[in-house]
């Protein structure tokens, strides 16, 4: 039996309305909740978010050693240069855009908050054969 129902991740933020805004419009998600410090957005596959508001809040420092990277975000995608569009289009930045070798191909970002994330692209395979 589960200790828990469910759970959601959560960014801290300066401006949770504008980190809001923004993964809402990146995963075609609803605003599900909402109070003066805290929004919650839920995607149309359950996938949940929340964005906390912290007037303190850094944006890590990452891919520099300095600061951890305290939570990192994966995103599947069928199209990893259209995805890199939108992602710009919306206020993201690339921190990482060479592909990674191997299975999955892949690109780092951060959020308008400085939150890391990855898209990634999972390699076409052949089609199975007879």
């Amino acid at each position: 039996m589960a200790l828990v129902n469910a759970g959601v991740v959560v960014l801290d933020c300066a401006e949770p309305e504008k980190l809001a805004e923004f993964y809402k419009r990146l995963l075609g998600a609803q605003e599900t909740d909402a109070t003066a410090n805290r929004i919650e957005i839920r995607s149309a596959d359950g996938f949940r978010m929340a964005f906390r508001r912290d007037v303190n809040a850094t944006p890590p420092s990452w891919p520099r050693p300095e600061n951890s990277l305290q939570a990192h975000l994966d995103f599947w995608v069928d199209d990893l240069d259209e995805a890199e569009r939108g992602v710009v289009e919306l206020g993201g930045r690339p921190v990482e855009a060479k592909d990674a070798l191997g299975v999955h191909e892949e690109r780092g970002y951060s959020d308008p908050a400085g939150h890391s994330f990855t898209l990634r692209r999972t390699a076409q395979t052949a089609p199975k054969q007879g």
